[in-house]
């Protein structure tokens, strides 16, 4: 069983992303998949943290019941710096992870494994997690099917013009209240200038 989930993972991956999607290497660190909400969000989000080294957004589907797909993301990390604890609880808190809503027919509430033995490294940290929460987790852990790359266009949606409409008034306020949260997962060299300068500001106010 093990070997056929093997060969199907590295063969199912869209052909028009294997250029973009390395297999996991010590010296290139370790990559993860996730869905739950936009991507354009996720994408930022995950963009921002220290240890991050890529982010890849577009649609993601595992096997099965779950095989249709859901939009997501695949983020390049090096355990080194961030471990996998600490990217699924920051899935975990930013998007509605105890909620099931309308949506979850586009947005599945979903870690991802692209390796079998990262099944159950996933479902540990989620077990774990759980107490951060009053309300059950739905998010699950899955095991990688496909994935396709959005646009080229919108990757990078974020950082390449935070002044877009959906940026400020969508995008920002997540990244506001992530700083404020998780403040020592930022890499704050990668935030626009004008987020950290209202961060600043909303320091001395208070």
């Amino acid at each position: 069983m093990a070997s056929t989930i093997n060969n199907a993972m590295n063969s199912v991956i869209d052909s028009t992303t294997s250029s973009s999607i390395d297999s996991d290497t010590n010296t290139i660190g370790k990559k993860i998949g996730l869905s739950g909400t936009c991507y354009w969000c996720t994408e930022a989000i995950f963009l921002s943290l220290r240890g991050v080294t890529k982010v890849e957004q577009g649609w993601i589907s595992s096997f099965a019941d779950d095989d249709w797909f859901s939009e997501g993301i695949i983020v390049s990390y090096m355990p080194d710096v961030i471990s996998l604890k600490n990217l699924i609880a920051i899935h975990l808190h930013t998007h509605s992870s105890t909620k099931i809503h309308s949506m979850r027919d586009k947005y599945r509430s979903a870690v991802y494994a692209m390796e079998p033995y990262q099944i159950t490294e996933i479902k540990h940290n989620l077990a774990l997690l759980q107490d951060e929460f009053e309300q059950p987790l739905i998010t699950r852990a899955y095991t990688l099917n496909q994935f396709k790359l959005s646009d080229e266009s919108m990757q990078n949606y974020y950082y390449s013009d935070p002044q877009r409409p959906f940026c400020e008034n969508i995008i920002t306020p997540k990244l506001k209240k992530l700083l404020s949260s998780h403040a020592h997962l930022i890499n704050k060299a990668k935030l626009p200038a004008t987020l950290i300068a209202s961060d600043h500001d909303a320091l001395i106010t208070t």
